[in-house]
Parts: structure tokens; C-alpha cells; sequence
């Protein structure tokens, strides 16, 4: 997992064929005005989400993963906390779904670790990485947040 204003991320890019792209789209004036929905960047290997909601509090947060893509999760407005936790810790409860690649459970308590992301500010998420995303910082309040799926190699 990577954290990091997206004015800093520059030299991370080299680390994932696709980063560079999908820091590029995030980088675009207007984005964070994009009406919510899914946007192409480069077909099936790189694209984006824009989504709005209100964030929650959640004790026990339902953790997700994910194998073919890495979540780039870049908070355009708002604060939100995304919990994190190494994949092994995952205790699954909906298996792996190839065509949606996600699979979603739990984590015990103390086995994740809360991640603050501010506006300007993002995550990324491998395969390795279980995720919660969506969690309150604080009080539950108004998130735009703009999610860009970046293909990973699959290992052989």
C-alpha cells in the first residue's frame, strides 16, 4: 500500500505499468467534477470510477480484495478512513468473484490498521492488500472519491 498526496507521486509511477495513466487522468482539470460513473482510460487495463457518497461508521468493517486490478483510491473532497490489513488476515465470507474481482470478509479487530485520507490525498491498494474502504473519519460526512482500477500482472 502506498499513501500519498497526489502532488508527491511522481516517482512512484515506475511501480506499476498503468500508474502512470491513472495519475495522469487524476491530474486532469475538472476531474473531481466528473459526474459519478465509470470512465475508460485505457479499455479493460486502466479506468476509473467517480463515485459520491456519505461515509459511515462501521466496528466491524467489511474487508475486500482483489487479484486482477489495483485500486488507486484518491479522495477529490472529503476525509474518509480505509482500513488496511495484509491479505493473509482476510478471513474470507463471499468467495472470489472472477468477473466483479472482489472477494469481501472480515478482519479481527486489531488486525487492521486505519488509514486517514484527505482531499488531494491517495491510496494504493494491491492484490496483497485487504481493504475497507468507506469508513467515517471521524463523524460520517460527504466524500467524492474517484477509484481508478490499474491491471496488475497476473503471476504464472
Amino acid at each position: 500500500m502506498i499513501l500519498s498526496d497526489l502532488k508527491n507521486t511522481e516517482r512512484q509511477a515506475f511501480l506499476m505499468p498503468g500508474l502512470t495513466k491513472a495519475l495522469e487522468f487524476l491530474r486532469a482539470p475538472g476531474v473531481k467534477d466528473l459526474p459519478d460513473g465509470k470512465y475508460e482510460i485505457d479499455g479493460e487495463l486502466v479506468f476509473a470510477i467517480v463515485q459520491r457518497y456519505t461515509t459511515e461508521i462501521q466496528f466491524d468493517p467489511k474487508f475486500e480484495a482483489h487479484r486482477k486490478y489495483a485500486d488507486v483510491q484518491y479522495i477529490a473532497a472529503g476525509a474518509e478512513v480505509i482500513g488496511w490489513a495484509p491479505l493473509e488476515r482476510l478471513g474470507v465470507s463471499e468467495a472470489y468473484d472472477g468477473e466483479k474481482d472482489v472477494c469481501c470478509g472480515s478482519v479481527p479487530p486489531g488486525g487492521w490498521a486505519p488509514v486517514r485520507v484527505e482531499a488531494g490525498q491517495l491510496a494504493v491498494l494491491y492484490p496483497e492488500d485487504a481493504h475497507a474502504p468507506r469508513l467515517a473519519a471521524g463523524v460520517p460526512s460527504a466524500v467524492v472519491k474517484i477509484v481508478v482500477k490499474v491491471r496488475v500482472r497476473l503471476k504464472c
